[in-house]
């Protein structure tokens, strides 16, 4: 099976030269009411300051249909590996600007409940490497 890696948002085979990357998977439970405050501070604020600090943005997704349609938010990024993982982490929680959003977005309350992270790796299968 060959490889394949995402370029300019479009997915085509490459040189396997390229090293398995691995996703973080994250599942936000909104607090009931904020999820468009939540859209709207993930789409003009913190997905720059991904971008800014070498995040990989693969999707953002509500829940359509099951336990919490209304306030659920999914997201998944990807990185080179764990070290490029911390690294990117530690840098964007540490940023003045995203701080600053943080407290201006959440002075009427915080707009997220609970916040699960899982950390996944392609199997040798997954046409997403």
């Amino acid at each position: 099976m060959g490889c394949f890696c995402f370029i300019w948002g479009k997915l085509i085979e490459c040189p396997c030269i390229y090293r398995k990357m691995i996703y973080e998977l994250r599942t936000y439970q909104v607090v009931p009411g904020k999820m468009a405050e939540l859209n709207a501070r993930f789409r003009d604020i913190t997905t720059g300051l991904f971008e800014k600090h070498g995040m990989i943005i693969i999707g953002f997704w509500e829940t359509a249909i099951g336990d919490a349609t209304t306030t659920e938010l999914v997201y998944m990024l990807a990185f080179n590996n764990l070290a490029h993982y911390e690294q990117a982490w530690n840098a964007f929680i540490d940023d003045a600007e995203w701080q600053a959003a943080k407290r201006l977005t959440e002075s009427d309350g915080p707009l997220v409940n609970v916040a699960g992270s899982k950390i996944l790796e392609p199997t040798d299968y997954s046409p997403l490497q």
